[in-house]
């Protein structure tokens, strides 16, 4: 600190950003202290994408422009630097686009606080093409033989021959310097205007190899997702570089990569925020990081949506972070594309949280074969698709990735509740209420009579809506079917003597697997109505599987009868679709119920009080 109290600036620091290489300038100045010439929020180049800061420094003699890392933007919201402060940036990158010097600001502290009148000394601009013929003084000389700028961050002026030689001897090109970990650049500062640079990332996803053909000829490819303590990037490889690069980068390595070609991105490819994305070529390096080194670069990076219940409020199509507990584990089913008649896996998970919802999320392909967490595991999924089939679900893509029991703080915490709390909760289905409103009362909720009345079912296309309703009374006659026990088929089977035969597989099995097919009758205030189901709706009325029911009836068939009695009675919120059909020349709707979730009585007296509050009484 000087005399006069004022901190002294890192005087010369940005001719030599200027005059050498990166690596050269972070290991002469791994730190420098600046002044805030000018702070300003750039125009977002992507709906939804984070915000972006501009810098502009001053060492006192030279000013540089400069882009804030997205993971200090708190640091400008929350107003803890401003204009006229002087900084001590801690960790940065330096770099060029479109010819210009600009930095990378990733760490730093304010050290003294100034009004924006107290500009130190009178900064000019720098050309960093100019000054590499050589090193230049600390202050420009113009051709008319002034100095001086009359903006607040000075004005580039044109620059002559320096009067006396630099202290620091000429540096070598980019690259021969010793690697040193703070000398990588960093993700986010990447873009199509560097060409010399190397990244130190982790591998957070890759995906399976695809082939493509077209007119154009045939083709491979696979993509990676990099990771470092800044951002993530996309990279893809082609062809020749698939074989070259598939085995090598494996997920939740670290790698060190450089000579890769810089693209705009493709959103619509990719679930990443970055600007850009990376394509291996030919002359890409990539070398696997085995030093200590490679600890330092995080994991994964989330962000997390606040509950699952909050997904009421997110817009269809939009790709999120979730946490959830797993409630059940669906079996792995193929089923077959409408479209191209190709066959694909899916497995069906129910997610959970302190919100007192849950959520069914879709795993599929190989993730959905592999799947392997069980029953009350704590998952993160980045990158999944809000759905709105039936109501709120999600949907994992092939970017997406699913961490089971992850070692960060928000799993701990779900953890706890759970155990100490959730595990007797009753939760509420979003798929089967459909969207809420802002009270938390599902929409489209309908009684009986209004199902009626509004002939819901009778137009052209099916209506879906949902019901409160109580059951009063389960058909016994025929409550299930003897399906076919291969996965994914669920075809009815027939008794040949021998065995049980499936038509679709031609196969015959020893004994079949029964699945509900429920007709019965619910009610509410307002009237009563048929309605059927299949089995995932059957196990939640009737509580266990069929084939448990199916022997009770051959073995004693009154305790049949009187254990689906028992199961009258109870109120679900069913989730029902309503379509016409036409039976001997006479059309009427018929109602299948999709899903049943039992009430939450908490949530639906919260819901009547509101409703009772909404009445004006005065």
């Amino acid at each position: 600190m000087t005399t006069d109290g004022t901190v002294p600036l890192s005087r010369g620091f940005i001719r030599d950003m200027a005059n050498f290489d990166s690596s050269t300038v972070l290991a002469r100045h791994p730190t420098f202290i600046a002044q805030v010439l000018q702070i300003k929020e750039l125009s977002s180049t992507q709906a939804g994408g984070p915000r972006r800061f501009r810098f502009v420094l001053s060492d006192g003699d030279h000013f540089v422009q400069c882009m804030l890392a997205t993971q200090l933007n708190d640091i400008v919201l929350n107003n803890r630097v401003e204009r006229g402060h002087t900084i001590e940036v801690r960790q940065y990158t330096p770099s060029e686009m479109k010819e210009k010097l600009v930095v990378i600001l990733l760490d730093f502290e304010v050290l003294m606080q100034y009004g924006v009148r107290d500009k130190i000394g009178s900064p000019t601009s720098i050309d960093p093409k100019i000054n590499r013929q050589g090193p230049q003084p600390a202050q420009a000389t113009y051709s008319n033989g002034s100095t001086g700028s009359t903006t607040f961050y000075g004005e580039q002026k044109p620059q002559v021959a320096p009067k006396a030689e630099s202290t620091y001897s000429a540096a070598p090109s980019y690259g021969t310097a010793a690697p040193r970990p703070h000398n990588y650049y960093t993700i986010e500062g990447l873009s199509p205007y560097q060409n010399k640079w190397t990244i130190k990332a982790r591998v957070t996803f890759k995906s399976e190899i695809k082939h493509w053909h077209n007119q154009r000829g045939e083709g491979k490819l696979f993509a990676v997702n990099l990771l470092d303590e800044t951002g993530e990037i996309k990279a893809t490889a082609f062809n020749d570089q698939v074989d070259q690069y598939y085995e090598l980068l494996q997920e939740g390595e670290v790698y060190y990569i450089s000579k890769c070609r810089v693209n705009t991105a493709k959103k619509q490819f990719s679930n990443l925020q970055h600007d850009y994305e990376l394509t291996f070529e030919r002359d890409t390096e990539i070398e696997k990081c085995s030093d200590a080194g490679a600890t330092e670069v995080p994991q994964l990076r989330f962000n997390f949506v606040e509950t699952l219940g909050k997904l009421n409020d997110v817009q269809k199509d939009t790709i999120v972070d979730v946490m959830g507990v797993i409630k059940t584990v669906g079996d792995c089913v193929q089923i077959t594309s409408k479209s191209s008649g190709r066959p694909y896996d899916k497995r069906d998970i129910v997610l959970v949280d302190s919100s007192g919802v849950s959520v069914q999320l879709t795993v599929w392909g190989t993730q959905a074969v592999q799947f392997s967490a069980n029953q009350d595991d704590i998952v993160a999924v980045k990158g999944a698709k809000v759905s709105e089939f039936n109501g709120r679900s999600l949907s994992l893509l092939q970017s997406s990735t699913l961490t089971v029991n992850p070692d960060i703080s928000e799993a701990h915490t779900l953890k706890g509740w759970f155990d100490m709390n959730g595990r007797n909760t009753t939760f509420s289905s979003l798929q089967s209420v459909g969207s809420s409103s802002m009270s938390g009362r599902p929409e489209n909720v309908k009684t009986i009579k209004q199902i009626r009345d509004e002939q819901l079912g009778m137009q052209e296309q099916p209506d879906y809506f949902t019901v409160k309703g109580t059951v009063l009374f389960i058909r016994n006659e025929t409550i299930a079917y003897a399906a076919c026990p291969t996965e994914g088929c669920n075809k009815k089977l027939t008794d040949d003597g021998d065995g049980w035969r499936c038509e679709k597989c031609n196969k015959s099995f020893p004994e079949p697997v029964y699945r509900y097919i429920l007709m019965f009758a619910i009610y509410d205030y307002s009237g009563q109505m048929w309605v059927s189901s299949f089995d995932d709706v059957g196990r939640v009325i009737l509580g266990k599987p069929a084939g448990e029911y199916m022997r009770m009836r051959d073995e004693d068939n009154s305790a049949y009868l009187d254990e689906i009695q028992k199961c009258t009675g109870k109120t679900y919120l069913f989730r029902v679709r309503a379509k016409a059909e036409t039976y001997q020349n006479t059309t009427r709707p018929r109602y299948s119920a999709m899903s049943a979730t039992p009430l939450n009585y908490a949530q639906e007296s919260a819901n009547l009080v509101k409703l009772i509050q909404s009445f004006d009484l005065a």
